[in-house]
């Protein structure tokens, strides 16, 4: 068996694709150009280029951003005064707060302060906690578990009824992830460092998502034959010669890295039904629903 592979890239420009028609649609029809107001705390270079690539993505759909940068030792105050201060502006649709935050800044003092309606993150604890709860609906959840459950979907995965595993409980993956699946009526396990003998609970699932942030952790002989499988992780590996040994970069003199997930993919697509590839599976996902949610949010504070 030869795993069927879910193209994240593809998926990922049918969602802008429909986003941007709706944007257009909408501008035509008088109404405001959707905005996303995104705010960086110091110079992470990570952090500066998910920023970018955001800024990027709403210009292409023809939205408007706002970008806020900030000194990476701005006072909690100053920090929440700004949040206000977006809340109240009725030219910005979404509030996008990149995570993670330096250590003296309360992280989540400022995901409190920023409105449910504006949450296109859907890190609030308001729209967190509705996910939690039977028969309440975020107005927002979070982009990348989001992205996971539509991949399945579109890839047409029967997720009623079946055994999942979510490997990992972040609040940014893991736990919104295993909390969808359960609005979708799929029974879930979530499996974490704690868990005893970690293969055999997997062994069982019928869908795995492995957000665990361990390189190539999850091997084929954990994965039930006709699995589904959606690697959220993005991992750096050295790139190894025949010999086992590092090749070595030319241009800058050090180990070249290659971008590897949380499972095996080598072995695991022989054995799955389906799976995503890292890179161009979970990764375009995150940024499409982001719009999907910005054009929500300018959508519901239409009414």
């Amino acid at each position: 068996m030869t795993a069927q592979i879910i193209d994240g890239t593809a998926i990922a420009l049918k969602v802008r694709n429909e986003v941007k028609e709706k944007v257009a649609a909408r501008i035509a029809a008088g109404k405001s150009q959707p905005a996303l107001a995104t705010v960086l705390v110091g110079e992470r270079i990570d952090s500066a280029t998910y920023v970018s690539m955001k800024q990027k993505a709403c210009a292409e759909l023809g939205m408007t951003s706002y970008h806020k940068p900030l000194p990476a030792d701005i006072s909690q105050e100053d920090l929440e005064k700004l949040i206000k201060e977006l809340n109240a502006d009725p030219k910005v649709n979404g509030i996008l707060v990149q995570l993670p935050l330096p250590s003296h800044l309360d992280e989540e003092r400022v995901l409190q302060l920023i409105s449910i309606e504006k949450d296109v993150d859907g890190f609030s604890p308001i729209n967190l906690g509705r996910l939690a709860q039977k028969g309440r609906e975020p107005l927002f959840v979070p982009c990348t578990p989001y992205g996971c459950i539509y991949l399945l979907k579109e890839a047409g995965v029967t997720i009623k009824g079946a055994n999942a595993v979510v490997l990992g409980r972040s609040n940014i993956v893991g736990m919104p992830a295993a909390l969808l699946l359960v609005k979708e009526d799929a029974t879930v396990t979530v499996v974490h460092s704690r868990t005893k003998d970690i293969p055999a609970v997997m062994k069982n699932a019928d869908i795995i998502i492995a957000a665990i942030g361990r390189a190539q952790m999850v091997r084929g002989d954990w994965i039930k034959p006709g699995a589904a499988v959606i690697d959220v992780g993005i991992n750096g590996i050295p790139v190894l010669d025949d010999k086992g040994n590092p090749v070595i970069s030319e241009k800058t003199g050090k180990p070249k890295q290659k971008l590897v997930g949380d499972v095996n993919y080598d072995e695991a697509k022989e054995v799955a039904g389906f799976i995503t590839p890292v890179p161009g599976g979970v990764g375009p996902m995150t940024i499409a629903m982001l719009m999907a949610n910005t054009l929500r949010a300018a959508e519901i504070q239409d009414k």
